[in-house]
């Protein structure tokens, strides 16, 4: 068995995972909850496997090195960090209503890393920039940031959701009755606003670091750079907004969902449409 073929096999659990978290919470039913909880566990031990034998499989090919080098592997990566963040948090917090978003964004990631023509899934040896110490602390920091933006995101579309639907007389009926309040969305979104801003911190430190070690400086205001800069800016402006304004509710939700779009720019328009020093990310 390949890494290519588990780490494929990932991409139809992580989506059963979805249906069947968004069936038991449609129809009020724990025990699809259970599976999709399940579910998502198997695929991260299965993911987890599979990124471990595709990094012994670059050994063998004479490559030897971690597997965050290029899209596809960052993809996985991204796949992986999502479910762990969302379920470390679902085990914490005790509620298994939230996993439909993380599970769908992991299957989408998995999905197009596994199917898009324009990823190269084939292990590569590492171009002469990727070759630092730096490679590990920088990706694993910022794609943990990006991850729990992620999960952020789902809390907020489920926040805005739930908001509208305590209008009902019983809120506690419906298709989001399962879900838990508007409150404690708010609350739940805001730790992981704060968890993915201090990491998504931490790799633009560790960016720049290894920035001035391979090109001499450490901010050279590159696509990337720049974009992952906007990306803080406006985590950082929903935590300000919050704690020193008192924003709480619909403009901190929309506030992380503008975020998250800026997310998806940074790693996916940045890398096809914008050329700079990361223009390698694409392969």
């Amino acid at each position: 068995m390949t890494s290519s073929f588990l780490l494929s096999l990932t991409t139809f659990v992580f989506l059963f995972s979805a249906i069947f978290y968004l069936s038991g919470t449609i129809f009020r039913f724990q025990p699809l909850l259970k599976a999709g909880a399940f579910a998502g566990w198997a695929a991260l031990i299965a993911q987890t496997a599979g990124i471990g034998l595709r990094w012994a499989e670059s050994y063998r090919m004479g490559y030897g090195h971690i597997p965050l080098a290029d899209m596809y592997e960052s993809l996985v990566f991204a796949s992986w960090a999502i479910m762990v963040i969302y379920l470390v948090f679902e085990w914490r917090i005790g509620q298994r209503t939230l996993g439909v978003f993380p599970a769908l964004f992991s299957s989408l990631a998995m999905a197009y890393a596994s199917f898009s023509k324009g990823v190269d899934s084939k292990i590569q040896p590492l171009v002469p920039a990727l070759k630092s110490n730096w490679l590990i602390a920088h990706v694993v920091t910022c794609f943990l940031g990006y991850s729990a933006f992620a999960v952020s995101f789902g809390l907020s579309a489920l926040y805005l959701a739930r908001r509208k639907h305590t209008e009902n007389p019983n809120p506690q009926s419906g298709v989001l009755g399962l879900l838990p309040s508007a409150s404690q969305l708010e609350w739940f979104n805001y730790q992981m606003v704060l968890f993915g801003f201090l990491w998504l911190s931490v790799g633009i430190i560790t960016g720049a670091v290894w920035a001035n070690s391979a090109w001499g400086t450490y901010w050279s205001w590159d696509p990337k750079e720049t974009w992952s800069l906007i990306t803080w800016l406006i985590y950082a402006a929903v935590l300000h907004a919050r704690n020193l304004k008192g924003w709480k509710g619909q403009k901190t939700a929309w506030l992380s969902i503008i975020g998250f779009g800026c997310v998806l720019f940074t790693y996916f328009g940045v890398n096809f449409l914008l050329s700079g020093l990361h223009s390698y990310a694409r392969q």
